[in-house]
């Protein structure tokens, strides 16, 4: 019985087999032969050819054997020269004349197509119909079938979901509701890259469904505690040769909500010491606003010390700029007797301050621009003297990269502060500035001012993602009103920096010394130093 089945079975399909139709379509320009499956899908695809510029196709001829249908056609010319008559939205949207000549139709759809897409029509088509012929050029309408705008609708994180609440709040603010463009998805893919705390593993992917539009967004927790020594070699003020470093520790993000807790330590060939500790909460009370609380200990040997602590509070303007508002509180005590140049004194005061980084596609590079611009209104009382006096402070630094061509780059930095007051400054509260990450080729902290400005051009060679070589010089000057002294500084030097398995890798080698003075081999500064992090 189920033998009988069997073979009833393989004869029900070779019967239903030998009544389905075929359709086949031959171009007799290349004889590449179409199959469809039915004769309404025959005449779509001959249709198809008039919006591919293929105005004058023709049927040659129709052969019918049995079920099998032949269609020969002819497609003729290509026409992708015409004369274009635009519609009237067209025309307003974008500018266009209503009438004019075209090289290149297909370009030009394209074009028209790419211009919708930038308002959020993601899905339009751009129609072409052939309306005749005049001197041998086509005349073509253009149409266009926008279909529904489309907006971000809602933003998916996967992966690392654990971010703060507040973050993932301004990224809907930012970019939820906007029109959705390639230009908007890129720029939320940059406002991620190189960010402190998370890794964007892949572009932003989109579903689209009938009644939304979602991004998804696929991050991964960064490794951002970091480790950072440095070590100096140099002569002091005396000549004599020196070691001299610096310890920089951070703890990041150990608790999801993007806070950091730094410890930095600095000792100078001049046996000046720095000690400071700070921690910064970005989203305080799952709101915009973000706290940094900041000590600092300066002892300059056993001749003087100095405590400061500056309570701040700021506003996210955007993931990557912020505003805020500080308090300062120092208090200075000279050790040393017999010191005259320096003064005890109490100073309290509130600042304002701006930050500002845009991130880099390079991990080489911490970021391709930075600005920070901070102003403080200062009182200060000097105890032993019975002397009350009114300050102002202002500091400003600027950094960018430029992209020279290929691996090529330039680095611009420029930094300024000024100290300003009617009464004289004692030598423990005037500004301190150079070393490895301010006026290289001097030692850490040893130039002291109430005015200095200085800029610094860095040539950068990439080699690779692994690697940059770099050359650089810098040019300054600098106030001393106590001193009388008002010096013009110079700084050159060369170093490499790159990846090692346990970290980044610094070496920099330079020299710097007062214009007009000679270059003194004992004046080179060598600075090694590793960046891990864990």
């Amino acid at each position: 019985m189920k033998i009988f089945l069997y073979i009833l079975l393989l004869f029900s399909c070779v019967f239903l087999k030998a009544q389905e139709k075929e359709f086949w379509l031959i171009d007799s320009q290349t004889n590449q032969k179409i199959m469809v499956k039915d004769s309404a899908a025959a005449v779509k695809y001959l249709d198809s050819l008039t919006q591919n510029y293929y105005y004058f196709t023709e049927i040659k001829n129709v052969i019918k054997e049995g079920n099998k249908t032949q269609i020969l056609f002819d497609k003729g010319r290509n026409y992708n020269e015409a004369q274009v008559h635009l519609s009237e939205e067209m025309v307003q949207n974008f500018k266009y004349k209503p009438d004019f000549f075209t090289k290149n139709l297909d370009s030009l759809k394209k074009e028209i197509s790419e211009k919708y897409r930038k308002q959020g029509f993601v899905f339009n088509r751009v129609k072409s119909q052939f309306k005749g012929m005049k001197d041998e050029i086509p005349l073509v309408d253009l149409t266009v079938v926008k279909s529904a705008e489309r907006k971000i609708d809602k933003i998916v994180l996967q992966g690392y979901e654990k971010v703060p609440k507040r973050f993932m709040k301004n990224l809907e603010n930012e970019y939820q509701g906007k029109s959705y463009q390639e230009a908007t998805l890129a720029k939320l893919a940059q406002s991620l890259q190189n960010h402190p705390f998370l890794i964007l593993q892949k572009a932003p992917q989109t579903l689209f469904t009938k009644d939304s539009t979602q991004v998804f967004l696929a991050l991964q927790k960064k490794k951002s505690n970091s480790f950072d020594g440095v070590i100096g070699f140099g002569n002091d003020k005396t000549d004599k040769f020196t070691f001299n470093g610096s310890l920089n520790l951070n703890f990041r993000n150990m608790f999801n909500s993007f806070e950091m807790v730094n410890i930095f330590w600095q000792r100078n060939p001049d046996k000046g010491q720095t000690f400071d500790l700070q921690t910064d909460i970005p989203y305080l009370f799952k709101s915009n606003i973000g706290g940094n609380f900041k000590v600092n200990i300066f002892r300059q040997d056993s001749t003087y010390a100095n405590v400061k602590f500056t309570p701040a509070l700021y506003l996210h303007l955007r993931n990557n700029q912020k505003i805020g508002v500080r308090g300062t509180f120092e208090t200075s005590s000279v050790i040393d007797s017999l010191y005259v140049q320096g003064r005890d004194y109490n100073k309290q005061g509130i600042g304002l301050w701006y930050d500002y980084t845009e991130p880099t596609e390079i991990e080489l590079f911490q970021f391709k621009t930075r600005l920070r611009l901070e102003a403080d209104y200062i009182t200060t009382n000097y105890s032993k003297d019975n002397i009350a006096a009114n300050q102002t402070q202002y500091f400003i630094s600027g950094e960018r990269n430029f992209q020279i061509s290929g691996n090529n780059y330039l680095n611009i930095k420029a930094e300024s502060a000024l100290l300003s007051s009617k009464n004289d400054f004692s030598v423990n509260e005037l500004l301190r500035f150079g070393g490895w990450n301010s006026f290289r080729g001097f030692n850490e902290k040893s130039l002291f001012a109430d005015l200095y400005y200085f800029g610094t051009a860095e040539y950068r060679y990439l080699v690779g993602s692994q690697a940059f070589f770099d050359v650089f010089g810098q040019y300054g000057e600098f106030q001393n009103k106590s001193l009388s002294l008002k010096p013009k500084l110079y700084s050159f030097g060369l170093g490499f920096n790159f990846f090692l398995p346990i970290g980044l890798m610094s070496f920099q080698i330079s020299n710097g010394n007062e214009v007009g003075n000679p270059i003194k081999f004992g004046d080179t500064k060598i600075h090694w130093g590793i960046l891990s992090r864990f």
